[in-house]
């Protein structure tokens, strides 16, 4: 099948569109991770996860229209990205900063008491705003990780997985049961990793660092319940957008580039 230019930046467009929402989501998750947490009714959530579970949506989308390829490809580019944020945090906080003296008032922050921070620091007096920002961003983000690449992968095999099994029908079940299943491994791993330390260290007790997973899973789990009618709306108007017919996906072959380019 021959390709229109047309038809091709359509495609193109809207994956850029939803890899975008993809990677700010991802984004927004490291860099401001557990800087406050929220309490949403009986769940007590890092300010970071709330835009997170986007990130499953737009997978299972670009699954069901670009195909496995595709998904993978987004992730590997999200897993560059948090190595990225990784290296300017650390290169941030390794740089020599300049005299405390000739630091703006805001940027120091004085405190009443010593205090433990995230990343096993004892704040004393005082305590630098980026460097604070780095105590409780730097742990969340190799935590973050560790839990994006066993997650996201395991969407994107899952979602194949039960689209074989089904044989490309009910769209619900490979889009509930990759995701419900996938976030549950992203919740255990993610709080695990940031707050395995605390917890070794007697700061934080058992019964809180369940709290925490339970808390952030529920979350996950109720938006990824939410998101099967919107992934079906958006399947519905973007399928004939994209020049889809049922069941097939936006790749493209050598003639099908050839043939359009030529156009």
């Amino acid at each position: 099948m021959v390709v229109s230019a047309t038809l091709r930046e359509r495609r193109e467009r809207t994956f850029l569109v939803l890899a975008g929402i993809f990677l700010c989501a991802m984004t927004l998750l490291n860099v401001i991770g557990i800087t406050r947490f929220v309490q949403l009714g009986p769940m007590a959530l890092a300010v970071g996860v709330l835009p997170y579970p986007l990130t499953f949506l737009c997978t299972d989308l670009i699954c069901e229209l670009y195909g496995k390829a595709r998904a993978n490809f987004l992730v590997t580019v999200g897993l560059g990205l948090n190595f990225f944020i990784l290296l300017v945090l650390v290169l941030g906080n390794s740089i020599p900063s300049v005299p405390a003296d000739s630091m703006p008032p805001w940027q120091i922050l004085q405190l009443a008491a010593p205090v433990a921070l995230p990343n096993g620091e004892i704040a004393q007096e005082s305590i630098g705003l980026y460097q604070l920002i780095y105590a409780t961003t730097s742990g969340a983000v190799f935590a973050s990780m560790i839990a994006y690449v066993a997650a996201q992968y395991c969407d994107v095999q899952l979602f194949h997985f039960w689209k074989r099994v089904t044989k490309g029908k009910h769209l619900w079940i490979r889009n509930n049961f990759s995701t419900l299943m996938s976030q549950m491994v992203d919740s255990v791993m993610v709080i695990a990793v940031t707050f395995g330390a605390a917890f070794m260290r007697d700061e934080m007790d058992l019964q809180t660092l369940l709290v925490l997973i339970g808390s952030n899973y529920l979350f996950k789990a109720t938006v990824a319940l939410l998101d099967t009618g919107p992934l079906y709306l958006a399947v519905h108007y973007l399928r004939p957008y994209l020049g889809l017919a049922p069941g097939q996906t936006a790749t493209y072959s050598d003639t099908d580039y050839a043939d359009s380019n030529s156009q």
